[in-house]
């Protein structure tokens, strides 16, 4: 959990920066086309924004299907302030554009919690055996 976070939490700082995924997150993953909305998400996004925490739209969509992301987000009462790229204060704060958007929190369908156990993964997932390859 980075300090930002913390200091939200124990309130020293009002707002926070959160990063979300399109695909799998915001909506049911149904690449190239869109899913069925995440209400439950998008309802408290447009809840955090209004309070005046900062949201990125944080996705590998480009192009034609960014937009329309994009679109789709805006009928169902979501906006961004940043797009696949960091805030102007993070900007300034950081004097360079980082590839990495930062944030004080990531929404997305394929991040792990730190505190997540990894050989979970593996047990789901086991690593193909090379040695009889």
């Amino acid at each position: 959990m980075n300090i930002r976070y913390r200091l939200f939490e124990w309130g020293v700082i009002k707002t926070m920066i959160i990063a979300v995924d399109f695909d799998g997150t915001l909506c049911e993953d149904k690449w190239p086309d869109i899913g069925k909305p995440n209400e439950d998400l998008l309802n408290n996004l447009v809840t955090l924004r209004r309070e005046g925490h900062k949201v990125i739209l944080w996705t590998c969509r480009v192009g034609e299907r960014l937009e329309e992301a994009i679109r789709w987000c805006k009928n169902h009462a979501l906006e961004f302030d940043a797009v696949n790229e960091n805030l102007p204060e993070v900007l300034e704060w950081m004097k360079t554009d980082s590839r990495k958007i930062y944030a004080d929190l990531y929404i997305d369908d394929k991040a792990l919690q730190r505190s997540y156990d990894i050989s979970k993964i593996f047990n789901e997932y086991p690593l193909t055996n090379t040695s009889t390859m």
